[in-house]
């Protein structure tokens, strides 16, 4: 890991990104043991229960004697972001996290940094995603006999006390990687609902889950957490996390590099035996028990969240916030390829005590008008 932080060439205006999860402690930490001097690095907050990570960030900066540089964002800030932040992109882009990601890059740069190493990519070299515990769950049942299920299903289909293995045996029965995907919205409510009828006709409603499963399937075996860390790398890292923090960093005047991906450490993580990467349900467990010994016991402890925004939470109590996003919502709807009905059935279920949930779909609607209106369409 030393080696794959001094290949990024780190100097004195260089700054960490430190969230304090895992990578981002790593990263910041190496860094911090092979420079000659106090580290920058660079840490977002919420003002709101269950999102503010600061204490692990103070905790990892604490643990390594680095400069630790705290920025805590307000609804203000994400007011004022979101029109650029949509206007930056080539596509739309519906990560609510370029928010803070931004903040915390143009912290940095008001600060004097010029470069900063973020911890992207250590969730999909070294299995810390919480979905790949919960789909090796499911992978359980297909090693099931078929006797034992012949016998087993009848009871959980028929029973209600069993209603709760009947829905563990539904979701075993779906094929990955379509079995990630059931907890999307799009794949939640009948597109029907969502969708004008014009636009579907328009379009191939199957085309993304064919792409997974062709990304899927370019694996070399039928290790599931090795297809799942394949896919994820193809995915969500290549086309979500890097596109995210590469976007921000550029928007705020700073180049950004990545240790976790450098040649070495990826070669070395792919060697890896996956029965190593997570023993049992455990993730991280080979990462976890090689850095016992360099990181604080509570980050090694902690649950994974990140940069995570409070805009459902914050849309219910920032009325300049609410009224934006149901400016943008009223406009969305006007465009003809969403059903209007859904959008009002989105917005009651998110004011009935639901905003952290479906503040989530009403962030992607309001960033995908932002960003039509920013490209004149």
């Amino acid at each position: 890991m030393a080696q794959s932080v001094a290949v990024c060439e780190p100097d004195q205006q260089t700054g960490a990104f430190l969230s304090g999860g895992l990578d981002s402690s790593t990263v910041t930490g190496f860094y911090q043991k092979i420079a000659n001097r106090p580290i920058d690095a660079f840490t977002m907050g919420f003002d709101a229960d269950g999102y503010d990570e600061m204490e692990y960030a103070r905790i990892t900066a604490s643990h390594f004697k680095v400069k630790l540089h705290e920025y805590y964002v307000t609804p203000a800030d994400v007011l004022q972001a979101m029109p650029l932040i949509a206007q930056t992109y080539d596509e739309p882009f519906g990560n609510d996290s370029a928010v803070p990601a931004y903040y915390c890059a143009k912290f940095a740069r008001e600060l004097g940094m010029t470069q900063l190493l973020a911890g992207d990519g250590g969730d999909e070299l070294f299995a810390g995603n919480s979905r790949y515990a919960k789909q090796k769950v499911f992978d359980i049942y297909s090693h099931v006999p078929g006797i034992a299920k012949s016998i087993l299903e009848p009871l959980a289909f028929n029973l209600r006390p069993l209603r709760k293995v009947k829905s563990y045996i539904e979701q075993a029965d779906i094929a990955m990687p379509e079995r990630m995907e059931s907890y999307n919205f799009l794949h939640r409510t009948p597109l029907a609902e969502i969708f004008s009828e014009d636009f579907l006709k328009q379009i191939d409603a199957g085309q993304p889950l064919q792409d997974l499963r062709s990304t899927y399937d370019r694996t070399s075996n039928n290790d599931l957490i090795k297809q799942m860390l394949f896919l994820d790398g193809k995915f969500t890292l290549a086309d979500n996390d890097l596109r995210k923090v590469n976007r921000m960093c550029d928007l705020a005047g700073v180049d950004v590099r990545y240790p976790m991906l450098q040649e070495n450490l990826v070669e070395f993580s792919a060697t890896i035996p996956s029965k190593w990467l997570m023993e049992g349900f455990n993730l991280r467990s080979f990462y976890k028990q090689g850095l016992r010994d360099f990181l604080p016991k509570e980050t090694l402890t902690k649950s994974k969240k990140g940069f995570g925004l409070p805009f459902g939470v914050w849309m219910s109590s920032d009325k300049a916030l609410k009224q934006f996003a149901l400016d943008n919502l009223d406009g969305i709807a006007k465009r003809g390829f969403l059903n209007p009905s859904y959008i009002n059935h989105l917005i009651n279920l998110h004011q009935s005590g639901h905003a952290s949930y479906y503040g989530i779909m009403i962030w992607i609607l309001v960033m995908l008008e932002q960003w039509l209106q920013a490209h004149n369409l």
